[in-house]
């Protein structure tokens, strides 16, 4: 595993290079991330390239031994592109070019930009082929789906929908265009889509443009991806993703990339309520899943964030050491810190480095540091790998499909696919987060929340999975839409309906409004679930009685047996969690949205049932995770709070319960231990 920093000598200017390189090698820096943003240093005119200045700070890097990720600076065209070529700029759904000034303002299906990202990078990977030193490129920067509206984009999508259906007939059809006299006559009347009313808008024409805005945007990573590869057909490719607010298809972007990369940003305030889930865990299992392979941290918190919005509060004692940890724990091979040093210019002069403008090393630098000694007195090893029996599946068409319609004030597709992780976490079992398109047939648990939309295939495989004695969930607004987002005509859980053994006789859309739910008597074992450790006697998760909200399932049973009910309402003891046995394993499924007490008691009894690896006694909130090679197997005990825990654990298995042993972390202390195989 690498540590590292991103470094930005474009605005620092020579005088600096050189302490600053001297000054990562002391500190344990392995490798840096440079020019994401530097097109206008790299091309000042148009068509007169200066490399020089990148010469110098590359040879800097190579002789002090510091591996480079170099980038694609295709983020930020320079100011004078712009101004000679405006079409190049994104058209939002108002009609108009959007505001320069910032960044990613770029079409990426404009042919001028893509003949100009050609010639650039053309140029760059050309002049730096032979340098061995280079460990990987980045292309671009934390890529969004291409959301624009211009008449290229426009032309494109028409070709997109036509490519599709074929037949405008067919298009009305798959769009349900009889409602609001939407019918189209001619392709020509296929428009992206402008206004601000874009909730009023067809959803399955929404669909069918978050799928092209993402497939935009995969073709200009590919487009990118190839010009590298016919100069260095070796070199390992990969770019910088997050969660945005347009989010491609992850799974297709990565496809073919060498590895992923996530920029992570966790929070700096531990929140007083324990229902609110913080932990960026979710994140990194959701990276690690996309290629179901180690990943890299290319940005990693290394203080108060803060540019255009007000600052967040600077890390605590631990946090920025700790994260880091946590990222190895969960599968990063690198972990690169943003930044070096805080911008004294720009937007981003306040989301702070590990280094003040000041230049003097204070805590956060100090903390770097001692991350660096520890993982070279107690590496972990890039061959390391997670193994875990229970995954989450994550469908980008459902997320897309929730954000078109929203179902209830408060509730979010991510926000159900986090509560399921944070379940698993406190009962000290791994997760995969994994496409919903994929295999799953490896797993003893598969989680699907909110499988929106979902076809036969899906459920097909659903179905034989548990019925070779996997155990599978299902959560209301699963199976509601079809493929083109249109509601299926049969009472829900739809296609799902024979493996649930239930089905949904009325819904109601509660909202934030919390209501009781009653497990029935001997449906599931509390026991040691539900037992909270000494630390957390006097929380107000301690006191929490099991509660849902959000959403209520009202189900009629067909086979399938009661868990629990509900507990007010008209609805009063209609059953709001059930069980069902199918084949050799069994379906729940969970009618409503559980609070986090009622989560965590419900997965710990799917994972005893399912006789899955587990700890008990782990305090809320201390995250327990391994690593393991043919060699050996890495444990990482993770306190991620801003209390001291104590707890005695034991290790639950198929071979019965381990001793109990007693640890005592620190806030955001990470404990690791070697078991040689």
């Amino acid at each position: 595993m690498k540590i590292g920093v991103d470094y930005y000598p474009e605005h620092w200017g020579e005088d600096y290079w050189k302490e600053d390189v001297a000054a990562m090698s002391r500190a344990g820096v392995q490798i840096v991330r440079i020019g994401e943003f530097a097109w206008g240093m790299m091309e000042p005119e148009e068509g007169k390239f200066d490399f020089q200045w990148l010469d110098k700070i590359v040879s800097m890097f190579t002789e002090a031994g510091i591996e480079i990720v170099l980038c694609t600076p295709t983020c930020t065209p320079p100011q004078w592109m712009f101004e000679k070529y405006p079409e190049i700029i994104q058209v939002g759904t108002d009609g108009k070019r959007v505001p320069i000034g910032i960044r990613g303002h770029r079409c990426m299906n404009s042919p001028l930009f893509r003949d100009k990202v050609k010639t650039m990078i053309q140029k760059l990977v050309h002049h730096f082929k032979d340098n061995e030193n280079i460990a990987a490129w980045q292309i671009d920067n934390e890529l969004e789906a291409n959301f624009c509206c211009c008449p290229v984009c426009a032309e494109k999508f028409r070709e997109y929908v036509k490519k599709k259906y074929k037949t405008i007939e067919k298009v009305n059809e798959a769009y349900g265009n009889d409602v609001w006299s939407g019918r189209y006559t001619s392709f020509s009347q296929i428009n992206p889509p402008f206004g601000t009313h874009q909730t009023w808008l067809n959803p399955s024409y929404m669909l069918d443009f978050n799928r092209f805005a993402s497939e935009s945007t995969v073709e200009y990573l590919n487009f990118q991806a190839g010009l590298i590869r016919e100069i260095v057909p070796q070199m390992k490719l990969t770019t910088n993703n997050w969660l945005p607010e347009n989010i491609p298809d992850f799974y297709k972007l990565f496809e073919n990339m060498d590895f992923v990369s996530y920029d992570n940003y966790p929070t700096t305030v531990i929140p007083e309520d324990p229902e609110e889930l913080y932990s960026h865990a979710f994140h990194l299992d959701l990276m690690r899943g996309i290629k179901r392979k180690n990943f890299w941290i290319m940005e990693e918190l290394s203080g108060s964030l803060g540019s255009w919005m007000p600052m967040t509060a600077t890390p605590e004692p631990g946090m920025i050491k700790g994260y880091a940890l946590q990222a190895a724990a969960h599968g990063a091979d690198a972990v690169l810190h943003f930044r070096w040093r805080t911008a004294k210019s720009g937007a981003e002069m306040f989301w702070h480095g590990l280094i003040d403008q000041s230049n003097i090393p204070g805590r956060r630098f100090e903390e770097f540091c001692s991350l660096t000694g520890t993982l070279k007195e107690n590496p972990v090893p890039e061959e390391t790998e997670i193994h875990n029996q229970a995954a989450i599946l994550y469908s980008t068409e459902s997320e897309y499909a929730f954000k078109i319609q929203p179902q209830v004030e408060g509730m979010h597709y991510f926000t159900q696919l986090k509560a399921y992780h944070d379940a698993f976490t406190a009962n000290g079992v791994g997760v995969d987060m994994i496409d919903a398109n994929s295999d799953f047939s490896g797993y003893r648990i598969v989680v699907a929340p909110a499988l929106f939309l979902a076809d036969e295939e899906l459920a097909g495989r659903a179905e034989e999975f548990v019925r070779k004695g996997g155990h599978f969930v299902l959560t209301n607004r699963s199976g509601v839409k079809d493929e083109n987002n249109q509601c299926v005509c049969r009472a829900l859980p739809g296609i799902f309906a024979d493996l649930a053994g239930v089905y949904v006789t009325e819904y109601d859309p509660v909202g934030l409004k919390k209501q009781r739910i009653r497990i029935q008597k001997d449906s599931w074992k509390q026991g040691s679930i539900l037992c909270v450790s000494a630390e957390d006697k006097d929380t107000a998760f301690a006191r929490d009685e099991l509660c849902c909200s959000l959403w209520c399932d009202i189900l009629g049973i067909e086979t399938a047996d009661v868990l629990a009910v509900y507990g007010e309402n008209f609805y009063e003891n209609a059953p709001a969690v059930t069980r069902n046995h199918f084949g050799q394993g069994e379906c729940y499924y969970v009618g409503t949205v559980l609070n986090r007490r009622g989560m965590i008691s419900l997965i710990g009894e799917i994972v005893r049932v399912a006789g899955a690896e587990h700890i008990m006694g782990l305090p809320l909130g201390v995250e327990y995770t391994v690593r393991e090679s043919e060699k050996e197997r890495i444990h990482f005990l993770f306190n991620n709070t801003n209390r001291k825990k104590k707890m005695e654990l034991r290790r639950v298995n198929a071979y019965g319960m381990g001793e109990p042993v007693k640890y005592e972390l620190e806030p955001f202390e990470m404990q690791i231990e070697r078991q040689m195989l």
